[in-house]
């Protein structure tokens, strides 16, 4: 009875990761041997801060959840003690673990998937050095913005230096 509960919890359990890992743009794989409960509770806080989600699961399962995803091609990356990362925005799962891993030698980046592209740590060290989705969308809207001040300094240029030269005018008929 009770091997029965643990396959069905098993079976939901790689449902429930099979359709995240379906659904999500960017993956990585790291190992975590040797990190203690702290250092991954303050990993999995700045990866839920950033958007994104970690998840430690049994190496057969997740190679179960990652088959018939775009990612199932870096299956052989779960081997040892693994942590699976993964958020919407191809950025932050990269970002936030390539900037954990340079202050804690202890994680360390196998690789990972953007989509269908396969990245090797060098493919996720060059990924997380690229701007997140809310910085470019905030550049773009700045670039927006500028021409349409600029646009609004000239119109309005003219008329202040027409009220100064009135201004001035009706000083010196005052005078």
């Amino acid at each position: 009875m009770e091997s029965e509960v643990d396959r069905a919890e098993k079976r939901d359990l790689v449902a429930q990761l099979n359709g995240v890992l379906a659904d999500t743009s960017s993956i990585v794989v790291a190992h975590y041997a040797g990190l203690t409960v702290a250092e991954m509770t303050t990993l999995r806080g700045r990866m839920k801060a950033a958007g994104g989600s970690m998840k430690v699961a049994k190496n057969r399962l997740a190679k179960l959840a990652l088959k018939d995803t775009k990612a199932a091609h870096i299956g052989d990356l779960l081997k040892g003690p693994t942590v699976i990362a993964y958020s919407g925005d191809p950025v932050a799962a990269s970002k936030v673990f390539s900037e954990f891993a340079a202050t804690n030698e202890k994680l360390i980046v196998l690789g990972g998937a953007l989509g269908e592209i396969r990245l090797d740590p060098a493919g996720v060290k060059a990924l997380a050095t690229l701007p997140s989705l809310d910085e470019l969308r905030a550049k773009i809207i700045g670039m927006l913005n500028t021409p349409a001040t600029r646009i609004a300094q000239v119109v309005n240029a003219p008329a202040a230096q027409l009220a100064r030269v009135v201004s001035a005018y009706s000083k010196k008929e005052a005078a």
